[in-house]
């Protein structure tokens, strides 16, 4: 299967969104650099990531850091110019803020963070490649009720609706509140990075504004989770603040609701390489929005 755009053609090596689910080995590396490439991560980081496909930092930022990156998010929450911004994803039943999105171009704090050698060079140790920012977002879960997120993988997203042609992206998820086993913390099944669940059903128009609440398209079976869960199980990433999480683009993930009093907060990076930008949708009827996925491939400096 093949995708035209701009006079150039690019192959579908990943098809979905089609008749039927089915379940395909990954045809991409995972680290594309060596184990002993130099970076924040270092050669135990890297090996861990490319057996599990994530691998963790307990102390990614100092509680200094944690109280800026956390007094942005809370005044970007409270600014009421963001809520009525089409970059604000709110509660559908509360009506809280759940995410904001495109925040290192809303907000220089956070554009730093995006630029700080432990983030980027990380990212750059992954992928083997300079990089750019595909996406980022806040995502505030307060408690007594934010919903979760059902499981998926987000290349598959990326693949079908943004265009990405391969499994070169990398995501981190940096902790701005603790994140506990109780307060819908982040799910990970290890090793589902290297098989590619191609998922049944066609992508409505503009399906971003309802997936960016509630993912209906582009969602497993209840068998395929099963079955990729069955090797090595099913892994809560918790953390103090200003832990981390960094995990690949074909990883299964999800979280569940937080009906604690116990807020998760968390900013959320992702990088593409930069030999890996985005085409045309390889099984969606448009693009969705920049703010989403990226049309500006500069490099990260």
């Amino acid at each position: 299967m093949t995708t035209t755009y701009n006079h150039r053609r690019t192959t579908d090596s990943y098809p979905t969104r089609g008749t039927t689910e089915a379940m395909m080995p990954r045809r991409d590396p995972v680290v594309w650099s060596t184990p002993d490439t130099p970076g924040p991560l270092g050669r135990a980081g890297l090996l861990d990531f490319e057996r599990t496909g994530f691998t963790t930092v307990d102390t990614l930022l100092g509680p200094d850091e944690v109280a800026l990156y956390r007094a942005e998010l809370d005044r970007l929450v409270r600014d009421p110019a963001i809520r009525s911004d089409e970059r604000a994803v709110v509660e559908p039943t509360s009506h809280d803020i759940r995410s904001v999105f495109e925040v290192h171009r809303i907000s220089e704090v956070f554009a730093s963070l995006v630029r700080d050698e432990r983030v980027v060079g990380a990212a750059r140790q992954i992928l083997g490649s300079d990089v750019y920012v595909h996406q980022s977002r806040i995502n505030v879960k307060p408690g007594f009720g934010a919903s979760g997120f059902y499981w998926h993988s987000d290349f598959e997203t990326w693949h079908a609706e943004d265009g990405l042609p391969r499994m070169r992206a990398v995501s981190v998820s940096i902790a701005l509140t603790d994140n506990h086993a109780t307060n819908g913390s982040l799910m990970i099944i290890p090793g589902s990075h290297r098989t590619f669940l191609s998922c049944a059903g066609e992508t409505p128009r503009d399906n971003y504004k309802k997936s960016l609440r509630m993912q209906e398209a582009g969602t497993p079976s209840n068998e395929a989770i099963t079955a990729l869960s069955e090797p090595n199980g099913i892994r809560l990433i918790t953390g103090r603040s200003g832990s981390a999480t960094w995990f690949d683009c074909n990883c299964m993930h999800g979280s569940g609701d937080n009906i604690t009093p116990y807020p998760r907060s968390n900013v959320f990076l992702v990088f593409n390489s930069v030999e890996n930008t985005a085409a045309e949708p390889f099984a969606a009827p448009a693009r969705r929005p920049a703010f989403v996925g990226a049309r500006d491939f500069t490099p990260v400096r």
